[in-house]
């Protein structure tokens, strides 16, 4: 039986001609996305953050204690063959090491052969070595227990091979290592690892600094300078030794 055309409306017949549907798909209908999802979530997060300050601000003094407790490497006093003496802060090292020896903690101390500064080669002053020298020799300590070891050495480095030298020329079998409190994680390291293929064992002990300690040292300018300059020197040590 013949189709009658004429009879099909003339949209099928467009949509025929163009394989078209017969009637275009129902639109789908997207869910709209709550806007406070993120309000809630960040006003949680300003809410945790807000009472992590608080408790910091509140309890910082027993924080800052325990952080620093934790970074300074205290060990208990005990004998060695020698008291090493490390460069700088000749205020505070030299007497510390000066009273242990008057302890009989060891029966020599070493102090370093530290690089002069540009007013040192003027001979306007005194150099390092020879105040370190003069400190230890009046606070009791025979000039028959002090020796300079090293040569014009500049930082822990070059004292942690300064004193492998020693140890494998005298054959020691313990050293005592006295400097400041946060020096003495970074300065225990570079020793263990530098004599890390001698039978010498390292001890640190930290000296107690007169500007401040290990419960106010964040009340201090010299404080807290001393600490963040400690850690990024601590790091540059693991990374470059």
């Amino acid at each position: 039986m013949a189709r009658n055309y004429a009879t099909e409306p003339a949209e099928n017949s467009l949509n025929s001609k163009f394989n078209l549907p017969a009637t275009p798909p129902t639109a789908s209908v997207k869910t709209p996305v709550k806007p406070h999802r993120w309000f809630v979530r960040s006003a949680w997060l300003t809410g945790i953050l807000a009472v992590l300050i608080v408790f910091g601000y509140i309890y910082r003094a027993r924080l800052l204690t325990h952080l620093a407790s934790a970074w300074v490497v205290n060990l208990p006093t005990t004998t060695a063959d020698a008291i090493v003496v490390l460069g700088g802060n000749v205020d505070d090292r030299p007497f510390a090491a000066a009273k242990l020896f008057q302890q009989h903690v060891a029966p020599k101390i070493l102090y370093m052969d530290v690089s002069d500064d540009p007013v040192n080669e003027l001979n306007i002053t005194q150099t390092e070595r020879e105040i370190t020298r003069r400190i230890l020799l009046s606070n009791s300590v025979p000039e028959s227990a002090i020796q300079a070891i090293g040569q014009q050495v500049d930082n822990t480095y070059d004292e942690s091979r300064a004193v492998r030298a020693w140890v494998r020329q005298t054959g020691a079998t313990s050293i005592l290592i006295t400097t400041d409190l946060f020096h003495t994680r970074r300065a225990r390291w570079i020793f263990r690892h530098e004599l890390r293929d001698t039978p010498v064992r390292i001890y640190v002990i930290p000296v107690n600094l007169r500007q401040y300690t290990v419960d106010n040292w964040w009340k201090t300018e010299g404080g807290v300078i001393a600490f963040q300059n400690e850690v990024i020197k601590f790091i540059y040590y693991r990374l470059k030794y």
